[in-house]
Protein backbone atom coordinates (compact mmCIF):
# COMPACT_ATOMS: atom_id res chain seq x y z
CA UNK A 1 0.00 0.00 0.00
CA UNK A 2 1.29 3.46 -0.89
CA UNK A 3 0.84 6.54 1.29
CA UNK A 4 1.88 10.09 0.62
CA UNK A 5 5.14 9.95 2.56
CA UNK A 6 5.70 6.28 3.36
CA UNK A 7 5.63 2.95 1.57
CA UNK A 8 4.50 -0.11 3.51
CA UNK A 9 4.04 -3.82 2.97
CA UNK A 10 4.00 -7.12 4.86
CA UNK A 11 6.50 -9.82 3.92
CA UNK A 12 6.34 -13.20 5.65
CA UNK A 13 4.94 -11.80 8.92
CA UNK A 14 7.30 -8.80 8.90
CA UNK A 15 5.66 -5.40 8.51
CA UNK A 16 7.84 -2.89 6.67
CA UNK A 17 7.61 0.90 6.76
CA UNK A 18 9.85 2.73 4.29
CA UNK A 19 10.21 6.48 4.62
CA UNK A 20 9.52 8.05 1.26
CA UNK A 21 10.59 11.68 0.89
CA UNK A 22 13.84 11.04 -0.98
CA UNK A 23 14.02 14.56 -2.42
CA UNK A 24 14.57 15.96 1.12
CA UNK A 25 16.45 12.97 2.57
CA UNK A 26 13.25 11.81 4.30
CA UNK A 27 12.95 14.96 6.42
CA UNK A 28 10.09 14.39 8.84
CA UNK A 29 7.09 16.66 8.56
CA UNK A 30 3.97 16.25 10.68
CA UNK A 31 1.99 14.42 8.04
CA UNK A 32 4.79 11.91 7.58
CA UNK A 33 5.07 11.22 11.32
CA UNK A 34 1.30 10.81 11.47
CA UNK A 35 1.42 8.24 8.68
CA UNK A 36 4.28 6.36 10.35
CA UNK A 37 2.51 6.17 13.70
CA UNK A 38 -0.79 5.16 12.12
CA UNK A 39 0.92 2.33 10.23
CA UNK A 40 2.78 1.20 13.35
CA UNK A 41 -0.53 0.97 15.18
CA UNK A 42 -2.12 -1.01 12.36
CA UNK A 43 0.77 -3.46 12.31
CA UNK A 44 0.55 -3.75 16.10
CA UNK A 45 -3.08 -4.86 15.76
CA UNK A 46 -2.46 -7.19 12.81
CA UNK A 47 -2.08 -10.83 13.90
CA UNK A 48 -0.24 -11.55 10.65
CA UNK A 49 2.58 -9.20 11.66
CA UNK A 50 5.11 -10.41 14.23
CA UNK A 51 7.92 -7.84 13.81
CA UNK A 52 8.13 -4.33 12.32
CA UNK A 53 11.01 -2.89 10.29
CA UNK A 54 11.42 0.83 9.66
CA UNK A 55 13.89 1.91 6.99
CA UNK A 56 14.88 4.80 4.77
CA UNK A 57 16.88 4.42 1.57
CA UNK A 58 20.52 4.27 0.55
CA UNK A 59 21.05 8.01 1.07
CA UNK A 60 19.26 8.56 4.37
CA UNK A 61 17.16 7.08 7.11
CA UNK A 62 15.92 10.60 7.92
CA UNK A 63 17.89 13.84 7.82
CA UNK A 64 15.84 15.52 10.56
CA UNK A 65 12.67 17.51 10.92
CA UNK A 66 11.19 19.70 8.20
CA UNK A 67 12.63 23.05 9.30
CA UNK A 68 10.50 25.14 6.97
CA UNK A 69 7.40 23.70 8.65
CA UNK A 70 8.53 25.06 12.05
CA UNK A 71 10.39 28.27 11.29
CA UNK A 72 7.48 30.63 12.09
CA UNK A 73 6.16 28.79 15.15
CA UNK A 74 5.84 30.46 18.57
CA UNK A 75 5.74 28.89 22.04
CA UNK A 76 1.96 29.35 22.06
CA UNK A 77 1.35 27.72 18.68
CA UNK A 78 3.62 24.84 19.70
CA UNK A 79 1.81 24.40 23.00
CA UNK A 80 -1.62 24.47 21.38
CA UNK A 81 -0.71 22.14 18.51
CA UNK A 82 1.52 19.86 20.64
CA UNK A 83 3.09 18.35 17.50
CA UNK A 84 5.13 15.82 19.48
CA UNK A 85 2.16 14.19 21.20
CA UNK A 86 1.82 11.77 18.28
CA UNK A 87 5.36 10.50 19.01
CA UNK A 88 4.20 9.25 22.41
CA UNK A 89 2.07 6.67 20.63
CA UNK A 90 5.22 4.96 19.33
CA UNK A 91 6.11 4.04 22.92
CA UNK A 92 2.81 2.12 23.16
CA UNK A 93 3.60 -0.28 20.28
CA UNK A 94 3.89 -3.78 21.72
CA UNK A 95 5.66 -5.57 18.87
CA UNK A 96 9.41 -5.38 18.19
CA UNK A 97 10.45 -2.46 15.97
CA UNK A 98 13.82 -2.56 14.22
CA UNK A 99 15.32 0.48 12.50
CA UNK A 100 17.49 -0.13 9.44
CA UNK A 101 19.73 2.93 9.07
CA UNK A 102 21.77 3.94 6.05
CA UNK A 103 23.05 7.41 5.28
CA UNK A 104 22.13 9.82 8.06
CA UNK A 105 19.83 9.73 11.07
CA UNK A 106 19.94 13.29 12.37
CA UNK A 107 17.69 15.30 14.68
CA UNK A 108 14.18 13.94 14.39
CA UNK A 109 15.55 11.09 12.29
CA UNK A 110 17.81 10.00 15.15
CA UNK A 111 14.86 10.39 17.54
CA UNK A 112 12.75 8.17 15.30
CA UNK A 113 15.49 5.51 15.26
CA UNK A 114 15.86 5.73 19.05
CA UNK A 115 12.11 5.19 19.43
CA UNK A 116 12.63 1.81 17.77
CA UNK A 117 13.64 -1.15 19.94
CA UNK A 118 16.73 -2.17 17.95
CA UNK A 119 18.91 -0.31 15.44
CA UNK A 120 20.94 -1.91 12.64
CA UNK A 121 23.26 0.54 10.89
CA UNK A 122 25.42 0.73 7.83
CA UNK A 123 29.10 1.35 8.55
CA UNK A 124 29.12 4.78 6.88
CA UNK A 125 25.92 6.02 8.56
CA UNK A 126 26.02 9.15 10.74
CA UNK A 127 23.97 9.96 13.83
CA UNK A 128 23.50 13.18 15.76
CA UNK A 129 21.42 16.04 17.08
CA UNK A 130 22.25 19.31 15.27
CA UNK A 131 19.34 21.26 16.81
CA UNK A 132 21.60 23.45 18.98
CA UNK A 133 23.02 24.92 15.75
CA UNK A 134 19.49 26.09 14.88
CA UNK A 135 18.98 27.75 18.25
CA UNK A 136 16.68 25.01 19.54
CA UNK A 137 17.04 21.52 21.06
CA UNK A 138 15.65 18.01 20.52
CA UNK A 139 11.92 17.92 21.19
CA UNK A 140 10.69 14.42 20.28
CA UNK A 141 12.53 12.52 22.99
CA UNK A 142 16.16 12.98 21.98
CA UNK A 143 17.52 14.29 25.30
CA UNK A 144 15.76 11.51 27.19
CA UNK A 145 16.32 8.56 24.87
CA UNK A 146 19.98 9.27 24.11
CA UNK A 147 20.76 9.86 27.80
CA UNK A 148 19.17 6.54 28.73
CA UNK A 149 21.15 4.84 25.96
CA UNK A 150 24.63 6.29 26.53
CA UNK A 151 24.58 8.15 29.86
CA UNK A 152 24.38 11.79 30.90
CA UNK A 153 27.91 13.00 30.17
CA UNK A 154 28.19 11.60 26.65
CA UNK A 155 24.63 12.67 25.82
CA UNK A 156 25.37 16.24 26.92
CA UNK A 157 28.57 16.27 24.85
CA UNK A 158 26.84 15.13 21.67
CA UNK A 159 23.69 17.23 22.05
CA UNK A 160 25.54 20.39 23.16
CA UNK A 161 28.07 20.23 20.32
CA UNK A 162 25.57 19.15 17.68
CA UNK A 163 28.20 17.00 16.01
CA UNK A 164 27.71 13.75 14.12
CA UNK A 165 28.86 10.41 15.48
CA UNK A 166 29.94 7.52 13.31
CA UNK A 167 28.03 4.25 13.33
CA UNK A 168 30.93 2.52 15.07
CA UNK A 169 31.08 5.14 17.82
CA UNK A 170 27.30 5.02 18.23
CA UNK A 171 27.51 1.26 18.71
CA UNK A 172 30.45 1.51 21.11
CA UNK A 173 28.46 4.00 23.21
CA UNK A 174 25.39 1.75 23.23
CA UNK A 175 23.15 3.96 21.09
CA UNK A 176 22.71 1.32 18.37
CA UNK A 177 22.90 -2.48 18.21
CA UNK A 178 24.77 -3.60 15.10
CA UNK A 179 26.99 -2.16 12.37
CA UNK A 180 27.34 -3.94 9.03
CA UNK A 181 28.47 -3.05 5.53
CA UNK A 182 26.13 -0.48 3.98
CA UNK A 183 24.88 -2.88 1.34
CA UNK A 184 24.00 -5.47 3.99
CA UNK A 185 21.86 -3.29 6.28
CA UNK A 186 18.48 -4.40 4.97
CA UNK A 187 19.57 -8.04 4.73
CA UNK A 188 20.87 -8.03 8.32
CA UNK A 189 17.73 -6.29 9.57
CA UNK A 190 15.51 -8.89 7.94
CA UNK A 191 17.70 -11.67 9.32
CA UNK A 192 17.23 -10.27 12.82
CA UNK A 193 13.50 -9.79 12.24
CA UNK A 194 13.16 -13.38 11.08
CA UNK A 195 14.86 -14.58 14.26
CA UNK A 196 12.45 -12.53 16.37
CA UNK A 197 9.32 -13.56 14.48
CA UNK A 198 10.02 -17.19 15.41
CA UNK A 199 10.00 -16.37 19.12
CA UNK A 200 6.81 -16.63 21.18
CA UNK A 201 4.85 -13.41 20.47
CA UNK A 202 3.48 -13.15 24.00
CA UNK A 203 6.96 -13.57 25.47
CA UNK A 204 8.32 -10.84 23.19
CA UNK A 205 5.51 -8.51 24.21
CA UNK A 206 5.95 -9.11 27.94
CA UNK A 207 9.74 -8.84 27.74
CA UNK A 208 9.43 -5.50 25.92
CA UNK A 209 7.01 -4.25 28.57
CA UNK A 210 9.27 -5.29 31.44
CA UNK A 211 12.42 -3.80 29.91
CA UNK A 212 10.58 -0.54 29.21
CA UNK A 213 9.47 -0.27 32.83
CA UNK A 214 13.04 -0.83 33.98
CA UNK A 215 14.45 1.72 31.53
CA UNK A 216 11.82 4.43 31.28
CA UNK A 217 10.78 5.23 34.83
CA UNK A 218 10.02 8.10 34.88
CA UNK A 219 10.61 8.68 31.14
CA UNK A 220 7.40 10.63 30.50
CA UNK A 221 8.28 13.24 33.10
CA UNK A 222 11.49 13.92 31.22
CA UNK A 223 9.71 13.92 27.86
CA UNK A 224 7.22 16.54 29.10
CA UNK A 225 10.02 18.76 30.38
CA UNK A 226 11.92 18.40 27.12
CA UNK A 227 8.80 19.34 25.15
CA UNK A 228 8.17 22.48 27.19
CA UNK A 229 11.80 23.54 26.83
CA UNK A 230 11.71 22.90 23.09
CA UNK A 231 8.65 25.15 22.76
CA UNK A 232 10.38 27.85 24.82
CA UNK A 233 13.26 28.01 22.35
CA UNK A 234 10.74 29.47 19.88
CA UNK A 235 10.54 32.57 22.06
CA UNK A 236 14.16 33.38 21.18
CA UNK A 237 15.57 35.45 18.35
CA UNK A 238 18.26 32.76 18.04
CA UNK A 239 15.63 30.23 16.93
CA UNK A 240 14.47 32.55 14.17
CA UNK A 241 18.06 33.27 13.14
CA UNK A 242 19.09 29.60 13.25
CA UNK A 243 16.25 28.35 11.11
CA UNK A 244 16.43 31.32 8.72
CA UNK A 245 20.16 30.71 8.27
CA UNK A 246 19.46 27.04 7.56
CA UNK A 247 16.97 27.85 4.81
CA UNK A 248 19.35 30.47 3.39
CA UNK A 249 22.27 28.01 3.51
CA UNK A 250 24.55 30.22 5.62
CA UNK A 251 26.10 30.07 9.08
CA UNK A 252 23.90 31.49 11.86
CA UNK A 253 24.90 34.40 14.08
CA UNK A 254 23.48 33.75 17.55
CA UNK A 255 23.04 36.61 20.05
CA UNK A 256 21.80 34.77 23.13
CA UNK A 257 18.35 36.36 23.05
Amino acid sequence: MSNTYIESYVEDQIGVIQLNRPDVLNALNRQMIGEIVEKLEKYDEDDNVRVIIMKGNARAFAAGADIEEMIDETPLTMELQDPFAVWDRITLINKPIIAAVNGVALGGGFELALHCDLIVSGESAKFGFPEVKLGVMPGAGGTQLLTKAIGKRKALEWIWLGEQMSAQEAMNLGAINRVVADELVVEETFRLANQLKNQAPISLRLIKEAVKVADETPLMDGMKLERKNFYLTFASDDQKEGMKAFTEKRSPSFKGV
